[in-house]
Parts: structure tokens; sequence; C-alpha cells
């Protein structure tokens, strides 16, 4: 018997999953790709204590920004602060706590977390504070930092097109951390700007495979902001 995917709603989409000191997973580089109506609703639940794994934290107005407008974010797992001043002002007064990461290594966290290795070692961040506390070895006379995988009880991701079973494809660099993101929790909710039928994506494109996708929201329109504007001046 087939599995209904496809909820009305990001609403409906996480009914029932939502909970405080939760650990949320979610997809994104800056505003690319960012899960904007799951985002939203996450808010609008109230819940609150969160955990929150993601390259970092959006706009003060934008992406995860207003979960920490809302001060629903406990701790934050992140490789960078950008552009968020409330990000940065709530870790300084001590509100938030953050557990910053070097870019690959939070990456290969997640990778690790969804492929059932419990940690791994690399040379990145030894000697300096990302080391401090952290298991330390030396392989072929280099020096190594044991890092631990990641996991969620949630993530959340944008995708450009998906079919009803929640085969994924993903647009160019708004992939980003979303593939190893939906491998590495208990439940995988996706927000998609094109929705088909079974058997209409080319098989070699997918990229997540529908095993990893419990639920999908079919978005009306998308906001694609962006982050920082550059141009180039006009020929005169």
């Amino acid at each position: 018997m087939a599995i209904n995917k496809i909820y009305p709603d990001a609403k409906t989409a996480l009914a029932g999953l939502l909970h405080d000191g939760m650990t949320i997973m979610s997809g994104g580089f800056g505003l690319c790709s960012v899960p904007q109506a799951l985002i939203d609703a996450i808010r609008d639940s109230g819940v609150k204590d969160l955990t929150i794994i993601s390259n970092n934290a959006g706009v003060d107005d934008a992406g995860l920004g207003v979960l920490l407008q809302t001060r629903q974010v406990k701790k934050m797992i992140s490789s960078y602060v950008g552009e968020n001043a409330t990000f940065a002002k709530q870790y300084l007064a001590g509100e938030l706590e953050i557990e910053f990461n070097p870019q690959g290594t939070l990456a290969e966290r997640i990778r690790a977390g969804g492929a059932g290795i419990p940690a791994f070692f690399t040379p990145t961040g030894y000697g300096t504070i990302i080391a401090e506390g952290k298991e330390t070895r030396e392989f072929d006379g280099k020096h190594y930092v044991m890092e631990r995988a990641l996991k969620a009880d949630l993530t959340i991701i944008h995708a450009w097109k998906a079919d009803t079973e929640g085969n994924l494809i993903y647009r160019k660099t708004a992939r980003n951390f979303s593939p190893m993101m939906a491998t590495a929790s208990k439940m995988t909710v996706v927000q998609v700007e094109h929705l088909v039928e079974p058997g209409e994506l080319e098989a070699d494109a997918i990229i997540t495979p529908g095993v990893f996708v419990k639920r999908i929201v079919k978005l009306d329109s998308i906001d694609k902001r962006i982050e920082q504007r550059t141009v180039r001046k006009r020929a005169a």
C-alpha cells in the first residue's frame, strides 16, 4: 500500500513532531535553499529550548533568524555567525550557547551521523581552541582531533523538485548540506518548489532517495532573498 507523504501546508507537515528541547537540522547556506515555510511553522508553534544544527542562522528577519528573534533557540551548532546581528548579540550576552565548527568538520559530522559512524579523526583544528576537551591521536606522524557525529530528532530542508514518493532533486549550489541532513535524523520533512508523479524524475538526477523523506509540502510560491547583493556598475 502506498504511503501518502504529501501535506497541505507546513504546519500540518510538522504536526506531532515538535516538542521543547528537541534537536533540529536545517538545510541552507546563508539564505540559499533555506526551508523558510517550515521554519516559520516552527516559530508559530511556540516550541522552545531548541538545539539547531545549521551552517548559519540566516539574517535577523529571515532563515533561522526568526527563531532567534523569538528566543526559541537554546543552542546553535554552526560554522558561521555571518550577517545575523541577533545571533551575535545573544551569544555575546551569554543568552545563546554556540558550538562552532570548521565548515568541513560540520559537514562531515552530519554525514557521519547519517552513515552510522559515531566519530572520526580530522587534522582540522588540532592545536587550536577547537580541540580543547577532545581526544587527539597521532597517525603516521600527524596529529588528529576526534569529532563526534551529529544526529537530530528532525530535519527540515528545501528541494527544487520532488516526486510524491519523496525522491529529491536540488538546484545547483542549493544542494549544500541538505542531502547529508536528510539521512541524519529520525524524521525528514521537505518543502519543494515542484512536485511530480513517480517516474517523472530522471533516475540519475535524484540526489536524496525517497526512503529518507517522510513528509512533503508543496510551496505555492517562494521568496528567494539575496543575502548580499553584488552588482556591476552600468556602462556609461
